[in-house]
């Protein structure tokens, strides 16, 4: 049986990523990655967008969050015209559907490109173009929308009236804002109804953009002849299904890396999330100027994400998985005790450390899979659903806004990403001592 990624030496240097007959095909697949980027990172913001327009919790909030990467298509012009909240979910939820077909083909196809040494490092090059999708939606995002939001506005020309404001506590402006939206809702409700409807309109132009790029996107690959590859040549029947998931479910360097992926792409969604409410509760931000913090870290991701694919040409998956963890946690501990802007730094810096994480999981748990690899690609992509679990729980640890030794809840929640990144480094570490990867 032929094998996907059979065993290697990740610090083989001397065999070359892609062939020649393999460069316009890989230029052609990788331009995907910025396309789920974008829209995973233009969504972020909504989150807290949401909780503003329908005077909803952070908990109900965040389940945008929970059904985009529940999907994991179709635009949310549906809830446009309806003006629920709900519409917008399972608008998400369907968009994802379409992103989870990509994802579970795209990447071990990039895997299969070339020679199986250098699988993992010629994923975590194409992986490095989705941070620049992910930019480019954070700057639509805080600058098409969030800026153009009428509730944002109402924000600010409070913060304007009370100047008494600037003395309080970041924490406590953001709840007396809240509080004066809500009490707007009753006293003036169309005209609250309408600043919604205006709002909802800015949020939908987004996604018929977003609809115009896939459509572009959807052309070139119908034009284009992809070449067939070793795990296009193998397909998985029906018949094999049973034995192959027994296969997988012995392999525990593969299950052990779907449940890692599980709690990456949970500790991710959270960091890149919830940024805007640690800069608007912890720092006195606005969400705005916070999304613009947003878009730092994404820069730091992008530059990290090619210095790392560097770097696995002279260190070992595992290890260098496992080293990057650690840091993860020492920036997730500056997030929860220390506060303020030097926290929010350390936010920041997360980011740096979880630029290598994805693909290389994903190159380890696939590794020696053969053609097992294509459901094992599966699993790994619906480890995605983490990033719809996770983001919840933070939210109601936020909302719940107690003190844990005179520490905001919005601070203390960032010990959920703290549990993955432990999670993570243990399987760095069984990687590169166990695996050997």
């Amino acid at each position: 049986m032929p094998q996907l990624l059979p065993q290697y030496s990740s610090q083989d240097k001397s065999i070359p990523l892609l062939s020649t007959n393999m460069l316009v095909p890989f230029i052609l697949v990788a331009m995907l990655f910025p396309l789920w980027g974008f829209a995973n990172d233009v969504t972020n913001p909504l989150v807290k967008a949401f909780k503003d327009i329908f005077l909803i919790s952070n908990a109900q909030s965040s389940m945008v969050q929970f059904a985009f990467y529940l999907g994991y298509g179709i635009m949310a012009i549906p809830a446009s015209v309806q003006q629920e909240f709900n519409f917008f979910l399972a608008a998400l939820c369907i968009l994802t559907c379409g992103l989870a077909l990509l994802e579970t083909t795209a990447n071990p196809y990039i895997l299969s490109m070339g020679d199986p040494a250098t699988a993992t490092r010629r994923l975590n090059l194409a992986q490095a173009f989705n941070p620049i999708g992910s930019l480019t939606g954070m700057f639509v995002a805080s600058t098409l929308i969030l800026n153009k939001l009428q509730v944002e506005e109402f924000r600010t020309a409070e913060r304007v009236a009370h100047p008494e404001y600037a003395a309080m506590l970041p924490s406590t402006v953001d709840d007396k804002l809240t509080t004066a939206l809500s009490e707007f809702s009753i006293s003036d409700p169309v005209a609250h109804q309408a600043m919604q409807a205006a709002d909802l309109i800015t949020v939908r132009g987004l996604y018929i953009a977003i609809a115009v790029v896939v459509a572009i996107l959807f052309c070139l690959f119908l034009f284009v002849k992809l070449p067939r590859t070793i795990s296009h040549d193998n397909p998985l029947t029906l018949s094999e299904l049973g034995a192959t998931f027994k296969r997988l479910f012995k392999n525990g360097r593969c299950i052990e890396g779907v449940i890692t992926q599980a709690f990456y792409v949970g500790a991710q969604i959270m960091c890149w999330t919830f940024v805007i409410h640690y800069g608007m509760t912890s720092v006195g931000l606005t969400a705005s100027e916070s999304q613009g913090y947003n878009m730092v870290a994404m820069s730091i991701f992008l530059a990290s994400r090619f210095i790392c694919t560097f770097l696995l040409g002279f260190f070992r998956l595992g290890q260098l998985l496992m080293l990057l963890a650690l840091g993860g946690i020492a920036f997730s501990l500056g997030t929860i005790f220390i506060g303020g802007m030097l926290g929010l730094y350390c936010l920041i810096a997360i980011s740096a450390c979880m630029s290598l994480m994805f693909p290389t999981i994903y190159g380890i748990a696939l590794k020696d899979l053969g053609d097992d690899a294509s459901l094992g690609s599966a699993g790994l992509v619906m480890a995605i659903v983490g990033g719809a679990l996770m983001p919840p729980m933070q939210a109601t640890m936020i909302d719940n806004e107690s003190f844990f030794y005179s520490i905001p809840s919005v601070q203390t929640s960032f010990l959920l990403p703290l549990i993955c990144f432990v999670v993570i480094s243990i399987y760095g570490y069984r990687a590169h001592k166990i695996y050997r990867a």
